[in-house]
């Protein structure tokens, strides 16, 4: 289902899903609404794995249907369906790519339209994000997203909000209902405040990673518990302006636990610089930050580790838009900058320079797994380098774009993989109400 033949109008009198959802909306006194996304993706990427994996090109098609009710201001119902498609990839399209219609929202929600007081929500909630989504969040550019079942209550205060939260990633299982593995779960405290010191924003948690699946995770047995993993993370995360308009981002977690049979000593941190300018009377946003995320002096050694454990992060555009690598054994350089040539028309230019943290531990995916391993550390310690390009355009409820990245393999993965640098190429539509 495209609904791109629709652009062709001049008014939102052609819009059919926007006059649907107002008249929905208008016909039941605000109480209920309709949301509606499509979205299609048309993209080529070479080099996967950096030559390990063949190539890919393939279509994505998203498309989600959801209802919100609220009939008291107390009380939020939301439920949203999701179908995700892959023509062109192949019968054998994993399932970040493909999920048949399932039930990928629903949840309810106690006192949501408050300002303060008591709040709490339980379901399955696809919106969740926490800070800017490096240890909890969803990655919208998935095809299949990411949804968590969770239960949150939280406090508001004037200024601050306390929550305490339980959240279990959901499985996407294709040709059966989609569900978490409950035994991989984080749960602890969240808490935000907004206007901590003179408009700087400061949020400061304690999380608990546990996976305690029968079978075991991490390759342990299960009779002296080296099969499960629980992670303890103590972080906090500042933001806020300096001077002369330059804004600041600042964030460090720490970790201490057990993976499998070894003591886990792990940590990670990001400060970020950001301004806005003007060029020829147009809006220019230069950003600039640098990420490190512990590895493991000795992998050999099985009482100890020092990996940073990501958690459930979206790593989207946050190490290259082309999302090779995770929060894991990494040093990260990166500059971002925007430039609005039009009300509705931007352009982006994004650059990114690794470094192992430890030469001998692995680098890792997105997704934080393993794409090779030095155990020698005789490969070096420089990943390589990522330049992408990709423009937006909006039109009423219609975003297209269009991009292209390529990664410059460095020193590492000529070494240890075939080298070759990836490529991606892509453009895009979405419809969203």
């Amino acid at each position: 289902m495209c609904l791109l033949p629709l652009a062709r109008g001049g008014a939102q009198d052609w819009d059919i899903g926007a006059r649907a959802a107002t008249a929905i909306s208008g016909a039941t006194g605000q109480t209920l609404r309709l949301s509606f996304e499509q979205r299609g993706r048309y993209e080529d990427r070479t080099g996967n794995t950096f030559g390990k994996d063949v190539d890919v090109a393939a279509g994505l098609l998203r498309t989600r249907l959801g209802l919100t009710y609220t009939p008291v201001p107390w009380l939020k119902l939301s439920g949203m369906a999701q179908d995700c498609r892959a023509p062109w990839y192949g019968p054998g399209a994993p399932n970040n790519v493909r999920d048949q219609v399932d039930w990928h929202e629903g949840y309810i929600e106690l006192f949501p339209a408050y300002k303060r007081g008591f709040g709490m929500m339980v379901g399955r909630l696809m919106m969740l994000s926490y800070g800017e989504g490096r240890l909890i969040g969803i990655s919208q550019w998935s095809n299949t997203s990411r949804t968590y079942d969770n239960a949150r209550m939280y406090w508001r205060f004037a200024r601050a909000q306390f929550e305490v939260l339980l959240v279990s990633q959901v499985k996407v299982r294709l040709g059966e209902f989609n569900r978490p593995v409950l035994g991989d779960r984080v749960w602890g405290t969240y808490n935000v405040f907004p206007d901590f010191y003179k408009k700087h924003l400061l949020e400061a948690y304690v999380l608990r990673h546990d996976q305690n699946r029968p079978g075991g995770f991490t390759g342990g047995s299960s009779k002296d518990g080296t099969d499960k993993l629980g992670v303890n993370t103590l972080g906090f995360r500042l933001a806020g302006p300096v001077a002369y308009g330059v804004k600041y981002s600042l964030e460090a977690a720490l970790q201490r636990g057990k993976v499998g049979p070894a003591d886990l000593s792990a940590g990670a941190w990001l400060a970020g610089l950001s301004r806005r300018w003007s060029v020829a009377r147009k809006p220019l946003d230069v950003g600039a930050e640098y990420k490190y995320a512990s590895g493991t002096a000795n992998p050999a050694d099985p009482t100890r580790s020092g990996t940073f454990d990501q958690l459930y992060a979206a790593n989207h555009d946050k190490f290259g838009h082309q999302d090779l690598l995770g929060w894991r054994n990494i040093h990260n350089a990166r500059s971002l900058t925007d430039l609005g040539l039009t009300k509705n028309a931007a352009i982006h230019f994004m650059y990114d320079n690794y470094w192992l943290a430890n030469c001998k531990d692995a680098l890792y995916n997105g997704s934080g797994k393993v794409i090779v391993r030095s155990a020698s550390g005789a490969a070096g310690r420089h990943v390589g380098q990522e330049t992408d390009v990709y423009g937006t355009y909006k039109y009423g409820h219609f975003t297209f774009g269009a991009g292209y990245g390529h990664f410059f393999s460095g020193q590492f993965v000529q070494k240890t993989t075939p080298g070759v640098g990836s490529t991606y190429l892509y453009v895009f539509h979405t419809y969203s109400l």
